[in-house]
This record gives C-alpha cells, sequence and structure tokens, in this order.
C-alpha cells in the first residue's frame, strides 16, 4: 500500500463497516490511542452497568443477589461468551483471577497427567510472566524448565516433554505461530501445549476447536476492553477436563461449595478451575466488553486490522523510515499490533505521548502500536504518522525530559 493523502485516509473511514462501533467508546478528544493492546479504550455502556451494579444489585439488593442476579453463574456464563470469540463449546471457558494464575493452575494440572515426563517447555523472548510461572510451577513439580529460541521449537519437542507454554502473539514483535501446526506437532510427540491468548483474542480469527487446542488462557483488560486487571480465562478443551486438577483447590471449585466440608472433590467440568470468590464489579465489567466484542463481525475485524496495518507501514516508510519494522507483513503471521526497532524507541514513544499519540515501548529498543478495529480510524492512523514524522525529522525526541522512565514504560 502506498500511503495515502488525508482526504483518502477520511475516505475510507467513510466506507468502514465498522465504523458506527468508534461511538460506543469513551474516547478524548484530540487523542489518538494506539495502546487498546495493553488496555483497551472504556465501552461508553460501562460506567452505567458498573453504577449499577454498586447501586442496585450491590447497594440495594446485597447478598441476595448472588442467586438475584446470577452473580454465582457470571464466570460460566461470560466464559461461555468469550468462548464464542475463540471457537470453544460452551463449558470450555471459565473467568477467573489473573492471566497468571490462569496460566500456573493449567501448567501444574497439565504436567501431572504425564508423570514419566520431565520437562516443561518455553520459548525465549516469551512474555516474562509466562516463563517465570513456568520456572515456578517446574520447581514445585520436581521438573526441569527447557527454554528454546523461537526457530527451534519444531524440533524440541521430545520424548521428556509433557506441556510446552507458547504466547500465541508474541507482545513484542506481533508475530504469530501457527496454533493448528504446532498443536499437532506437539501432541503428536505425546505433549500438550498452553496457550497464551491475550494478545490475540479479540484481535484476530481465532478456532480453538479446529485447530486441536486443548489448552488456553487470556486476559480480558486489551482488545475485550474489560478495564484495568479485568479478570482473565481459561480454556480447557470438554474431552479432556475430567483428567485435569486445578492445583489451586479454592472452594468455588469444589463440587459443592455451600456444603462445607473438610474434604475436597473438584467440581465437574470447567467449574473445577475456579478458586476463591469471584470480583464481581471487575467481572461484570468486563461483561459488558465482551458483550460488544460479540456485536462485531470477526472477518470484518481482521480485515480491517490488516489495513490499518499495511497504511501504517507504509506511512513510517515513507515519513519515518529511520524506524525498522520488526512486525510481520504477512497478515496470517501476525497479530494485531505493529512495531519498530530504533535505538531511541522510549524517547520516541514519549515525544508522541506528549503530542497525544498514545503508544508504547517495549525493552530493549521496540516503539510498539496497537491497532485495534473497533475503534481505531484510518485518519487517526495518518494523523499518527504525520506527527512520528515530524518529530523524527525536528528531532523533538533528543529533548531530554522525553528519556526520564516512570515506574510504567
Amino acid at each position: 500500500m502506498s500511503f495515502p493523502t488525508l482526504d483518502e485516509a477520511r475516505a475510507m473511514d467513510a466506507a468502514d463497516p465498522l465504523r458506527p462501533f468508534r461511538a460506543r467508546f469513551r474516547l478524548p478528544p484530540g487523542l489518538i490511542y494506539l495502546d487498546g493492546n495493553s488496555l483497551g479504550a472504556l465501552p461508553q455502556a460501562t460506567p452505567a452497568r458498573v453504577a449499577d451494579i454498586v447501586e442496585r444489585e450491590w447497594g440495594a439488593d446485597l447478598i441476595g443477589s448472588w442467586n438475584g442476579h446470577d452473580w454465582i453463574g457470571a464466570p460460566q456464563r461470560i466464559g461461555d461468551k468469550i468462548g464464542r470469540l475463540i471457537g470453544a463449546h460452551p463449558g470450555e471457558v471459565i473467568v477467573a483471577d489473573s492471566t497468571s494464575v490462569n496460566l500456573f493452575k493449567l501448567i501444574v494440572a497439565a504436567a501431572r497427567l504425564s508423570p514419566d515426563r520431565a520437562e516443561i517447555l518455553c520459548e525465549a523472548g516469551n512474555f516474562p510472566t509466562d516463563l517465570h510461572i513456568a520456572r515456578e510451577a517446574a520447581a514445585l513439580l520436581g521438573r526441569r524448565l527447557r527454554v528454546v529460541a523461537t526457530e527451534e521449537l519444531a524440533d524440541a519437542f521430545g520424548p521428556a516433554t509433557s506441556v510446552a507454554v507458547l504466547t500465541h502473539v508474541h507482545y513484542r514483535s506481533g508475530r504469530r505461530h501457527d496454533m493448528a501446526a504446532l498443536t499437532a506437532l506437539a501432541s503428536s510427540r505425546g505433549a500438550r501445549i498452553v496457550w497464551d491468548l491475550s494478545h490475540s483474542v479479540g484481535a484476530i480469527s481465532l478456532d480453538l476447536g479446529r485447530d486441536g487446542v486443548e489448552l488456553a488462557v487470556g486476559c480480558g483488560y486489551k482488545y475485550l476492553n474489560g478495564g484495568p486487571g479485568a479478570p482473565a480465562f481459561l480454556y480447557a478443551a470438554g474431552a479432556l477436563q475430567s483428567q485435569l486438577v486445578s492445583p489451586i483447590a479454592g472452594w468455588m471449585g469444589h463440587a459443592a461449595p455451600f456444603d462445607f466440608t473438610d474434604d475436597y472433590a473438584p467440581a465437574p467440568g470447567i467449574d473445577r478451575f475456579l478458586a476463591g470468590t469471584p470480583p464481581m464489579l471487575s467481572l461484570l465489567a468486563l461483561e459488558t466488553g465482551v458483550d460488544l466484542m460479540l456485536e462485531a463481525d470477526a472477518a470484518l475485524i481482521a480485515t480491517k486490522s490488516a489495513r490499518l496495518f499495511d497504511l501504517f507501514a507504509a506511512g513510517v516508510a515513507d515519513r519515518a523510515p529511520e524506524l525498522t519494522l520488526i512486525s510481520p507483513t504477512d497478515p496470517s503471521a501476525r497479530g494485531s499490533h505493529i512495531s519498530f526497532a530504533h535505538d531511541h524507541a522510549f524517547a520516541i514513544v514519549q515525544a508522541l505521548i506528549a503530542r497525544k499519540v498514545i503508544g508504547d515501548f517495549r525493552t530493549p529498543d521496540v516503539a510498539r502500536f496497537g491497532l485495534t478495529p473497533l475503534y481505531l480510524g484510518y485518519e487517526d492512523v495518518w494523523q499518527a504518522v504525520a506527527i512520528l514524522g515530524e518529530v523524527m525529522a525536528s528531532g523533538a525526541w533528543r529533548d531530554p525530559r522525553y528519556a526520564a522512565r516512570g515506574r510504567v514504560t
């Protein structure tokens, strides 16, 4: 794609079938938000929904809301809704805890199915929490953690491998694994994969059933727009659930939690992966974001994501060639963010933020920009690239204030 004129970008917005969704989000005027892959924008419906939960369901109905408003069924209900986004059957997804906690549950549960296999496999450069959780799970189980380079993965599954932990879309580059091929390869060698879908769900088309995926986790605060720290989800294929036992034997995962017995019997099905009491405010806020996502056509999301990427890439090549594209150019090989390398990426991103273009930085040298089709427009990308070009041409990023790092980068 050649970089269009501003009028051409506006014409693309006018013809965009997803354009009406933009009004369904609260976006500050004058701000170009390119960080929805880290924290999704606020749906317009969420404040009223949360207010209703607080004032009516909690404030007026109090504890009766567990039954009266079906708070108790929310993890399963919202799980099934997310299941529709990822190609899962009803009863295969539960919403609970954080991605890290759910990852720990599945690594341990899956590894215990292969007690004679002493290895847990991870990809070098994986999202750090995935590596950290896998390392500690391996230590607790008396297994070894083996970390291999991406290009070595296909040959890494061996007779000692019990479970591998892989991120479907890489958080830094946006590179996407061939989920179906790797899942089939692992299975053929007697191993299982726990997939992290945090940068996939709500961004690209997924069909876990078709691809033979048995285990997966993902977060609710990126493309699902569930809010900061929104609960995560856990997927386990129905045929495998009865064999899996969660290492966190919390009361909500008990077969009869309100019998209050001293012994533990795991609940049937996906419910066994619940642990503590669900956080209802954040859980129901997530449901609002998921409901909104379910209204959109996944094929249209994928098509627009690819066009936004091509527009951004063409613009940077034209206006800021000093930045090196590190994301795959093939839409089937990436997620829905675009990343560039530059020795001073942090300062460049800070200079953009000061100009109300919100991207983010990932160490050591990556400027990353989320392409969220439901609320990002083609003109937004055009303007963002124009501002980036000005920042680079003027050297504005060299201002010392843009080198100062906060606790969150």
